[in-house]
């Protein structure tokens, strides 16, 4: 999963991505998930399979209104991204996404 979150401009910024999930967890977050109502902010992006390889993934967007509690390290790129997969552990169907705190407003993100 490509995850993202909105910065204070409202613009939805790529944040990582996650690691593998297992089928229960695929199965969870699948039943959130829905074709974007428009435009994706990430139409004509690619994103990287893996830290330096030139491997690309293969993305459906989603309407971007699903929450998932993640947890990652501390090692992050210049452009504030996670550089190592993000361990995810439930959709949070309990909050929305205008309740996740905005890019750089925790101390958790760059």
């Amino acid at each position: 999963m490509l995850l993202g979150r909105y910065d204070a401009a409202g613009r939805l910024q790529y944040t990582g991505r996650s690691t593998t999930l297992s089928q229960a967890a695929g199965r969870a977050v699948a039943g959130e998930l829905a074709p974007p109502r428009g435009a994706h902010p990430w139409k004509g992006w690619t994103f990287s399979a893996g830290w330096g390889t030139q491997r690309t993934l293969d993305v459906v967007p989603v309407e971007p209104d699903v929450v998932m509690e993640v947890a990652v390290d501390v090692a992050w790129d210049s452009a504030g991204r996670c550089r190592h997969p993000a361990r995810t552990h439930r959709v949070r169907t309990d909050v929305g996404v205008a309740q996740v705190p905005l890019l750089g407003e925790d101390p958790a993100s760059p």
